[in-house]
């Protein structure tokens, strides 16, 4: 376990069961998927935004996970205002770009639509751990336990990717490999490292077979995973997000169903 992760496991919504954060982030972006407008994006982000301090994750660690969102966000903007569809005022028309009104408000409106979505996503799974959110999904959710159990595993195995690249780029460099061609040595690295995760995974399969996590079973769980008043509130909390944010969008007059008929 990391730093980040520590800090991050620590604070008061850590504490919340990891399937009431599935059910809040759920409730929360499923309006922002069904409409496209800047309005309802905008209000989601900003009242989002007046939340994230007490998630329990320092300024510090908020940008150490969330960054990769704040980059790509207005890539994507940026894509959509050069090469979305025309409509409106057109300000640059040349070959394949065509930056219009129209374009630059729908690039506006996803470039929130991405930020709003997509982090309280990040900022509520990253006090996540992985055996709570296992006991959440067999208890709570009653899922499969074969199923709960692989989940697990294999989230387990997801922070030995790091390790192992790292092993694999050290032992390039000694034998002299790892020196020039940077794309050949990622590629290369990438094969190996997806033929070692097969192995280790057939293993682990074997390993957990011969000690009965498969067995046709009723399974018991070591600890509890407790559903209640707070995991009631934080769901509750997306809900009420998602509704100003419609109501907003609705109110303005720029709520955009892109389910309806064009």
């Amino acid at each position: 376990m990391t730093l980040l992760d520590a800090h991050a496991r620590t604070g008061r919504v850590a504490r919340i069961n990891p399937v009431a954060k599935l059910g809040a982030t759920a409730v929360l972006t499923l309006p922002l998927v069904l409409t496209l407008d800047a309005v309802s994006a905008a209000t989601a982000l900003a009242l989002e935004l007046m939340l994230f301090p007490f998630a329990g994750l320092g300024w510090r660690e908020f940008w150490a996970r969330t960054w990769i969102v704040w980059l790509l966000a207005p890539l994507t903007a940026l894509t959509i205002a050069l090469y979305g569809e025309p409509s409106g005022t057109v300000y640059v028309d040349w070959l394949l770009v065509h930056v219009s009104e129209g374009s630059l408000q729908l690039a506006l409106a996803t470039m929130l639509r991405v930020l709003a979505i997509a982090l309280p996503s990040v900022v509520l799974f990253a006090t996540v751990d992985p055996t709570d959110l296992a006991d959440g999904l067999g208890q709570v959710l009653r899922l499969p336990a074969r199923f709960v159990m692989g989940g697990l595993a294999a989230l387990r195995m997801v922070g030995l990717f790091v390790d192992d690249w790292r092993a694999l780029e050290l032992a390039r460099r000694a034998r002299g490999v790892a020196d020039r061609g940077r794309l050949r040595r990622f590629l290369g690295m990438a094969f190996a490292l997806l033929v070692l995760s097969i192995r280790r995974g057939s293993k682990l399969s074997t390993a957990m077979e011969a000690r009965g996590f498969g067995a046709p079973v009723v399974r018991t769980w070591a600890r509890p995973s407790p559903f209640g008043a707070a995991e009631w509130m934080l769901i509750a909390l997306g809900a009420a997000i998602a509704a100003a944010a419609v109501a907003a969008a609705v109110w303005a007059g720029s709520w955009n169903f892109i389910l309806g008929p064009s």
